[in-house]
């Protein structure tokens, strides 16, 4: 049977909302699928569908389609893409929940990751619709990014054209998955006005003090010709192109992230996260609490050296008496004045190779890098015992860390232990071991020994008395040190938003005015792998004028991190209208925090950290609400999907492409499978995915809800009162209602594709039982079905409902809610297992008690036959099952 080609509709089509209760209700067009039942067309009801009272009247005169997603699937993205179906505008006065899936880096059409994670948003976006929400549900694009500019250089292909071509191609993917996304509010990074408000959000935090410049040592790879992040330096090389990275010096902008270290610490007791990036960013955070004191440097024979003292950090004044050397980071700008004549180019070498390496690498307590370093010939004095100590240079200290040196314990702190082992230095505890202990640096509690005036404190008044001795030796003070370092955001690309400062040689840096905005980069750049910006080579961009003096000025060729560019997106998606600014706060105040997002957790220190940094900055400079502390209130980060064990990704070319799937199995089914394998937040291995029994599951709800079935067809219809067989479908289909609500409210996306296909089992029973179905006792329990399979599974579900229902479209029908009275059950199936396998089911009362259970097991005719004597063991629990072993 062919459906519809062609609709006629009334005058009547714009959208508009009328409030009913917590349903929102739009002005609906249709979406018949039969050519011989016309329904609701320009406000007449015609030939209306077929309800399931009537199937078995006309299965013999017309035969339905059979279930074709490849047909229904586009015509219903296309429906709720011309309705406006979840457009959500700033005054709607229902309630508001913000749904936001991280907006993706376009590589392409989408993978498997991102099915699952916007399959997920979808899920809720839809779910939280039905409940009578205005849901915003807006995308976007990070659209800068290397991988573009690197295209470009091997194919010349301009990055513009590259990423737009991908951008297509995964916005076509995300619609034929059935995500929905308000599409007005998009945001592309690379868009012009997305660059002009970025860059005027740079200005301000550069007026404010919280962008700088200064010098700095980075990595870079000489493959992508830029500056590294340390998370993108693994064991030394690029994690993209594998190259060897180098320690470069280069003068580079920054965030001033730090001044918001605490308030970003404090601040994550307002979300609701997972608590494993809670505790990932409080380690990247790094609050340490400890003492900074000095130590006068001498030289080989004990003679006080013309330098300045020696500041170190420790957040164990506790363990000073068993200091036995001293450790500076090879960056230490003392490290030159304090090494003796005859080891200068032994430590000038070493410190050359040190900074080859990359920060983490230096920071690892395995392999060489926590034992190697060199002696410079001098030492420090230690304040707490008068003695001489040596200082060494060493890797695994760095200079952007507290003082860049640290006293070294190695009774105490097991590093600093295996370097004293490696290079043959004393060892004193200080902290009292277990008498059985058998390890080597003790890190645990104890009373203090060989400490002098500490001996037989506890640590934690060790260190107080410790600290308040340096205080009154005028030798140190209390100090708060974090890990957390300003953001580097210069990056030598072409690809990225360039920053809108100028050179100028008698006013130095100055700003681009706000009217000049925005600054782009030319198209007509030569992309080619040099170790500067391809903008320094276009003349036209590089050359510019003064505008505070009108003389030559030279354009900034550094382009931002795009982490720039995700640290506010989710502000512009709640205003992307208002001309004269990025956002109009009272209308972000509306929306955030965003009530949910959902993304993958390797963002989960990074992105998530500078996103709430750039909230806060916002806040306080007045452009984002003053009362926003937090950008997400919670957050949700699903599992990664393997193939052969390993992670699915296009580097490894371990890709099951989604569009394959959806174009023979269909959208519905491949969304059926996400949701059904795991628990969401789990990995997931593609060979658990069961696609087929998914698909034959919508098969069977197909056969089960289609007008004119066969399988309803070949049923006895009944009306009038209702048999215990009706009433039991009545009591599962709201038990049901109570299960998938509680299952999608707590995520627990694969019990929900259980219940869905218990239920459908129970009506398969059901119809084709001898006692034959009630007409209306079905078509509530089918059409409840549907609602409750909408968010996950919303093609088929609304194909099947606008047929049963006069066109109405099930996404914009209010949720089931249960008929409380069909809850309270008196009676409940008992099963009764004898060693582990099901031998008999008793109706017991639901109030049964454990002894009473227990009877009723044994008295069973099917259960004794079982029994060989008494049973080992007999375990209740009613008024669900009785295991009895035998």
């Amino acid at each position: 049977m062919e459906a519809l080609s062609q609709l006629s509709y009334g005058p009547e089509t714009a959208k508009r909302h009328v409030i009913a209760g917590s349903a929102v209700e739009r002005n609906r067009r249709t979406l018949p699928s039969y050519e011989t039942h016309t329904l609701t067309v320009a406000g007449v009801i015609r030939d209306a569908p077929p309800s399931v009272g009537n199937m078995h009247a006309m299965s013999s005169d017309v035969a339905p389609p059979p279930y074709d997603p490849q047909a229904i699937e586009p015509r219903w993205q296309d429906f709720w893409r011309d309705e406006g179906t979840y457009e959500v505008d700033n005054d709607d006065p229902r309630d508001r929940y913000y749904v936001l899936c991280m907006y993706p880096y376009p590589s392409g059409a989408a993978h498997m990751g991102h099915v699952r994670n916007y399959t997920i948003g979808d899920l809720l976006t839809r779910y939280r619709t039905m409940q009578g929400d205005a849901v915003l549900s807006p995308m976007g694009f990070d659209s800068f990014g290397l991988p573009a500019e690197n295209a470009a250089i091997k194919t010349g292909v301009h990055p513009r054209e590259f990423t737009e071509e991908r951008i297509d191609m995964l916005q076509s993917s995300l619609v034929r998955i059935g995500g929905v996304y308000d599409w007005r509010r998009r945001v592309r990074s690379h868009d012009s006005d997305y660059i002009h408000w970025t860059q005027w959000i740079f200005l301000q935090l550069l007026s404010a003090g919280l962008a700088y410049r200064k010098d700095a040592a980075v990595n870079w790879c000489p493959g992508c010709q830029t500056v590294l992040a340390n998370e993108q330096v693994v064991d030394g090389r690029c994690e993209r192109s594998d190259d060897l990275v180098e320690r470069r010096d280069l003068e580079q902008w920054y965030f001033r992230i730090t001044d918001y270290a605490q308030q970003l610490l404090d601040d994550l007791e307002l979300v609701d996260w997972p608590e494993r990036v809670a505790t990932q960013q409080r380690n990247w955070i790094g609050r340490s609490e400890g003492v900074e004191f000095e130590m006068s440097v001498v030289d080989a024979e004990g003679n006080p050296q013309d330098v300045e003292a020696l500041r170190v950090y420790t957040t164990r004044p506790d363990t000073a008496f068993g200091m036995t050397f001293c450790v500076v980071a090879p960056e230490h700008p003392i490290v030159e004045s304090i090494t003796e004549a005859g080891r200068t180019d032994e430590v000038a070498e070493f410190v050359r190779s040190a900074r080859a390496m990359s920060e983490i690498d230096r920071m690892s307590t395995e392999g060489p890098a926590a034992k190697r370093g060199v002696f410079t010939g001098s030492s420090v004095i230690n304040p707490f015992t008068g003695a001489s100590v040596p200082i060494y240079v060493a890797d695994y200290v760095l200079l952007s860390y507290g003082t860049g040196a640290v006293m070294a314990v190695p009774g105490q702190d097991q590093r600093d232990w295996e370097f004293a082992m490696a290079h043959g230095l004393d060892i004193v505890r200080t902290v009292q071991p277990p008498q059985d202990w058998a390890g080597e640096a003790y890190t645990g509690d104890g009373p203090a020994i060989n400490s002098g005036f500490l001996d037989g404190l506890e640590v934690e008044e060790a260190k107080a008395s410790a600290i308040k001795w340096l205080e009154e030796q005028e030798l140190g003070e209390p100090k708060v040190n974090y890990r957390l370092r300003d953001w580097l955001l210069s990056r030598q690309r072409f690809w990225g938003c360039p920053i809108p400062v100028v050179y100028c040689d008698e006013c130095g840096i100055t700003p681009v005015p706000e009217d000049q905005l925005p600054v782009l980069a030319p198209d007509d750049v030569e992309f080619t792998p040099t170790g500067q910006s391809p903008l320094m080579s276009h003349e036209g961009f590089l050359h510019t004028t003064c505008p505070d003096c009108g003389g030559p000025a030279r354009r900034e060729t550094d382009t931002m991190d795009t982490f720039v560019d995700s640290s506010w997106y989710f502000l512009r998606f709640a205003d992307p209208w208002t001309p004269d600014k990025p956002f109009d706060p009272a209308e972000v105040d509306r929306w955030l925090p965003v009530d949910q997002y959902i993304g993958g957790a390797e963002h989960a220190v990074l992105h998530l950290m500078y996103a709430r940094f750039f909230t806060k900055a916002l806040s306080d400079l007045g452009i984002a609400p003053k009362d926003l502390r937090e950008p997400f209130q919670r957050l949700f980060t699903q599992g990664m999907i393997r193939l052969d064990g390993s992670k699915m990704s296009k580097s490894k070319g371990n890709l099951i492409a989604p569009e394959e799937i959806i174009d023979t199995l269909g959208a519905d089914t491949l969304r059926l499978a996400h949701l059904q394998v795991k628990p969401p937040e789990e990995d997931v291995d593609w060979e658990d995915f069961g696609l087929a029994g998914c698909n034959r599951f919508l098969q069977r709800v197909w056969r089960l809800a289609v007008p004119g079935s066969e399988l309803v067809a070949a049923a006895d219809l009944r009306s009038g009162d209702l048999a215990e067989s009706d009433v039991e479908v009545r009591r599962a289909t709201h038990k049901l209602i109570v299960d998938i609500t509680e299952h999608l409210d707590r995520w627990s996306y694969n019990n929900a594709v259980a219940s869905y296909m218990e239920f459908v089992n129970h009506l398969y029973r059901y119809v084709q039982s001898d006692e034959g179905v009630h007409g209306t006792t079905l078509t509530e329990a089918v059409d409840t079905l549907l609602k409750l399979l909408a968010p996950s599974t919303p093609h088929i579900s609304a194909e099947l409902y606008s047929i049963r229902n006069d066109g109405a479209d099930v996404h914009t029908t209010a949720w089931p809610t249960p008929d409380e009275s069909l809850l309270q059950v008196e009676e409940a199936t008992m099963v009764i297992q004898v060693n582990g396998k099901v031998r008999d089911r008793l109706t017991v009362p639901v109030d049964i008690d454990e002894a009473a259970a227990i009877n009723a097991a044994l008295d069973s005719d099917k259960v004794r036959q079982y029994l060989r004597g008494e049973p080992r063991k007999v375990i209740a629990k009613p008024p669900k099952i009785v295991n009895i072993v035998v």
